[in-house]
């Protein structure tokens, strides 16, 4: 699964590396944290596993157990670490503060928050509840991002500032969806029925909640502080408590 940008995580981790040299040569101050952080790793998927596990861990124990659990998970499936990279492109090629790659990786806490949840996702999936879940818990007691391990997420996804956002078990997210601070994706009251299912390039803004057996389309946008209980179709705005369609197109034009 190579990136529509850089040829492959391999091709990303060069340009990394060289952007955290250049970063040293312009602030030596920074050079213990990046060479702990970027150059002292032999991959991409290193230092994607050193950041959960210095985010995730409180104690050193800890934080080397996160970041083996990651590493581990990252040798046995390298599509997550494909994922990762996608993801990791994604916040440069969208996200208008930021073009470069390097800060996400250091900095953004969604991006590290959403690749332990590719992680526990793995763990799941693998029947290893127990440690998925501990990986959930401390993503959400340390980066404020609970995603439930059962959960189904695309790439090219950006958690945008990432404090407060809840995404229920089960729950489908599809390719290039941003999703902003404060945003409940679930089941509904008592967690009964099916999932949201999310489409592709969707926008979830700030203080969004989308709850029970609906489907966003794709592309769809999804207005601050709106309380989704029904389908939205693709294209269409929904705003509003409880939500209502606005600017959806025309009939008889593709979404």
């Amino acid at each position: 699964m190579a990136s529509d940008g850089l040829a492959s995580h391999d091709d990303l981790w060069r340009a990394i590396r060289r952007e955290a040299k250049t970063a040293m040569a312009r602030d030596p101050v920074l050079g213990a944290s990046l060479s702990a952080a970027v150059l002292d790793h032999g991959d991409f998927g290193g230092a994607v596993a050193f950041q959960i596990g210095e985010r995730l861990g409180r104690r050193a124990a800890e934080r080397r157990q996160f970041t083996q659990i990651a590493r581990d998970a990252f040798s046995a499936a390298p599509e997550l670490i494909e994922a990762a990279g996608r993801d990791l492109e994604g916040i440069a090629d969208h996200d208008p503060a930021i073009t470069a790659l390097l800060p996400p990786l250091l900095n953004y806490k969604g991006y590290v928050a959403l690749q332990a949840f590719r992680v526990s996702n793995w763990l799941w999936r693998n029947n290893r509840i127990d440690l998925a879940r501990l990986m959930q818990s401390g993503s959400s007691d340390l980066l404020q991002v609970s995603i439930h391990p059962s959960a189904t997420i695309g790439t090219s996804v950006f958690l945008d500032h990432a404090t407060g956002i809840i995404v229920g078990a089960y729950v489908e997210i599809g390719d290039g969806v941003t999703i902003m601070q404060n945003v409940t994706v679930g089941r509904g009251e008592g967690g009964d029925g099916r999932a949201p299912r999310i489409g592709r390039g969707v926008l979830l803004s700030t203080g969004a909640t989308i709850l029970g057996d609906i489907s966003i389309g794709d592309f769809a946008r999804i207005g601050a502080g709106a309380v989704v209980r029904e389908d939205v179709p693709a294209g269409c705005t929904a705003v509003g408590v409880p939500a209502r369609l606005a600017n959806c197109p025309e009939a008889d034009v593709p979404a």
